[in-house]
């Protein structure tokens, strides 16, 4: 049963894959809008925040800049799956001896690698180096970091499925990164909650985002991350669970 779904997903995963590839226009503007966030931020406004912080600003924002390509490229499996319930192609699938479940892990799985391959750690970190980042963490630090953002990607993919199970329409499906995308903003991505006004400090020193962005921080500054990891960790298990749940229960509703 297990070699079936696993079998069953691998293949859906690549049909998956093959729609992003067809689709060139999709990953570069996924690409286009953390890159322009880099330059914007290092070559105009870098200069006129003060972060506190020995290290460069480039340094300091990459992990912020990480997360916002990851927001932006969940928003196309909401797209693809919205499309997929519309073109009637879940019924097809019903129709066959697949497991129903790697439907949806097949659009979760995509998003996993066109997010971690092709635009978060090639394209900007690539991206970042020529800007000046650096980094001496050796390749269990790498790993650590990878890991953050394969939890990430996969709770905010949850989400993202969420939406393109529930959506009415194309652009509310693909609406979903925009809020996701907003948050690094009233984090600690851009420039420290202390220069923050009262009630947005709050918010922004107890949402998400400001721990997962702290401890990749301090990971590649191997500086010690003390309890932002595990605060990190708490958030993205109890959102990837939470959506999950949800997801399943709502495609059983939408198959039966």
């Amino acid at each position: 049963m297990a070699t079936h779904v696993l079998a069953d997903t691998g293949v859906l995963t690549g049909r998956s894959l093959r729609h992003i590839l067809r689709s060139p226009d999709t990953i570069i503007t996924t690409a286009v809008i953390p890159i322009a966030l880099m330059l914007l931020f290092t070559s105009v406004l870098g200069g006129a925040i003060n972060t506190g912080s020995q290290q460069s600003y480039v340094n300091y924002l990459l992990a912020g800049i990480l997360l916002i390509t990851i927001a932006s490229g969940i928003a196309y499996t909401a797209y693809r799956l919205f499309l997929d319930m519309q073109g009637g192609i879940f019924e097809r699938f019903q129709s066959m001896p697949i497991a129903r479940s790697s439907v949806l892990w097949g659009h979760v799985l995509t998003s996993l690698v066109s997010n971690l391959v092709s635009v978060a750690i090639a394209i900007v970190i690539g991206v970042a180096l020529v800007m000046g980042f650096r980094t001496g963490a050796p390749i269990g630090i790498w790993l650590a970091v990878v890991g953050i953002l394969v939890l990430t990607t996969l709770a905010l993919t949850w989400i993202a499925v969420i939406a393109g199970l529930t959506a009415k329409t194309v652009d509310g499906a693909s609406a979903l990164s925009y809020p996701l995308i907003f948050l690094p903003f009233i984090s600690s991505a851009f420039v420290p909650t202390a220069s923050m006004p009262g009630a947005v400090a709050w918010f922004a020193e107890n949402q998400p985002i400001t721990s997962i962005v702290n401890t990749i921080r301090a990971l590649f500054a191997q500086q010690p991350v003390g309890s932002d990891i595990w605060i990190a960790l708490a958030w993205l298990v109890g959102i990837l669970m939470a959506a999950y749940a949800f997801a399943i229960v709502l495609y059983r509703r939408k198959i039966r």
